[in-house]
């Protein structure tokens, strides 16, 4: 029987792992509405269902609530990239069909669905929970304790004895690890959906026990997220009015840019639509210079087009993993929303965060006093790795020999599984 379950609750998608026999390890299986999967995207979807009850809500998650949603525009309430919100203070919760969930409350339902889905698959009577947190969480300030303190909210109400956290790229180290011949030197770099997390770690092997002496880690909350917000603001935002004007008191003042940083943030549309901001930004339209343009983003809002917008955005950014020239298509937006993008101007679009993840690559080699010769392996894992210029980073400065990838996906989840079958579970935790 497992000892321990590894989450790894992304900002993206969401793997849980289960370690068997030896080093062998296996991700749980879920069966929802949408098929069979072994990774759920981050996502909830709530439908009022008359037939549950007076009040009550129909929950799904993962595909089956991008499915839920795409099926009943305008009745269902669409929450995506729930992670987003763990550290921010400002995050109060936010109202689902009358009712207020707090982020405890969402993390508690997405994955009270996944052990529904996961049915048979899911190991019943595992002890431990062994989550994975970022070295830094995504946000403008985040706040690393509250965080915790609100993940500890929700994994309690799942029953587990124990619960550890340990940083995501430590996970990813450990599962990189069991392919060393040799003691060694590595750097894991997780590029996730939320946060970039860098862990320096020197893994040894005494009486044939693997060993791990932590030497720096870093991080910042830039990643896939911010890149696609590069992409909203470059080809979307100009066409919903910013950097249009409105009249007030016989002024012309610009529109606010905070609504844009908003929209840029296409997982949390379905927030922006509840607050205040939102009904001031209807308000302006009658003084507006182009009116057509802010109610196009009205409209944009008001039919939930955040996930349309998400797929344009991904399947753009994919294509230019691979090739140096792509199209974006956005269809609400009609012949606006067909634009030709370069890899270079991608690239020139993100430049500033690329600059920045590797100011906290920098730091965890500084700090821990390492000299870049002295690392044997670089592990690159999550869906942000992808990036050609992000992998760039370390072909620049690392011979390509020592680079290696893998497990995208599953790395880290796994990894959390292996560290939560061992008895020095201590010595792995953040």
């Amino acid at each position: 029987m497992a000892q321990a379950l590894g989450l790894d609750f992304g900002t993206t998608n969401t793997v849980i792992a289960v370690a068997e026999s030896g080093d062998e390890t296996r991700s749980v299986s879920f069966t929802s509405p949408a098929g069979t999967t072994d990774s759920m995207r981050t996502a909830l979807s709530f439908l009022k269902d008359r037939q549950l009850g007076a009040g009550a809500l129909k929950v799904e998650a993962g595909q089956a609530a991008i499915r839920t949603f795409i099926d009943n525009p305008g009745e269902c309430r669409f929450l995506q990239s729930i992670k987003t919100f763990a550290a921010s203070a400002l995050f109060q919760g936010t109202l689902v069909h009358a009712r207020r969930f707090q982020f405890e409350d969402l993390m508690e339902v997405f994955l009270k669905r996944l052990q529904a889905y996961g049915g048979a698959d899911w190991p019943e009577g595992a002890k431990r929970l062994v989550a994975g947190r970022p070295v830094h969480f995504a946000g403008a300030s985040p706040d690393p304790a509250l965080a915790v303190t609100r993940y500890n909210e929700a994994l309690t109400r799942l029953g587990f004895p124990e619960i550890h956290y340990v940083y995501e790229p430590v996970a990813a180290a450990f599962y990189f690890a069991r392919t060393l011949k040799q003691d060694a030197t590595v750097l894991v770099a997780d590029f996730g959906g939320g946060t970039t997390d860098f862990s320096l770690i020197r893994f040894s092997t005494e009486a044939g026990k693997l060993k791990a002496t932590p030497i720096g880690q870093s991080g910042v909350g830039i990643a896939g997220d911010q890149f696609d917000a590069r992409i909203i603001d470059q080809l979307v935002a100009p066409e919903i009015g910013k950097g249009s004007q409105f009249k007030s008191f016989g002024k012309l003042l610009d529109v606010p840019s905070n609504y844009y940083l908003a929209f840029s943030r296409w997982n949390q549309l379905s927030v922006f639509k509840t607050l205040k901001e939102f009904a001031d930004l209807k308000s302006l339209v009658r003084q507006a210079e182009e009116p057509e343009k802010l109610e196009l983003f009205i409209d944009l809002i008001d039919h939930d087009e955040g996930y349309p917008l998400y797929q344009a955005v991904s399947a753009t950014k994919m294509a230019l993993s691979s090739a140096e020239e792509a199209d974006f298509r956005f269809a609400p937006l009609g012949k606006a929303g067909e634009k030709r993008v370069t890899r270079r101007d991608f690239e020139s679009w993100i430049a500033d965060d690329l600059t920045r993840m590797e100011e906290a690559l920098d730091d965890v080699l500084t700090t821990s006093n390492t000299p870049a010769d002295s690392i044997d392996k670089i592990f690159l894992t999550g869906g942000t790795s992808f990036v050609p210029a992000v992998r760039n980073i370390f072909h620049r400065r690392f011979d390509a020999s020592r680079i290696e990838t893998g497990g995208e996906l599953v790395s880290i989840a796994h990894g959390l599984s292996l560290i939560g079958e061992r008895d020095d579970i201590e010595q792995w935790v953040a």
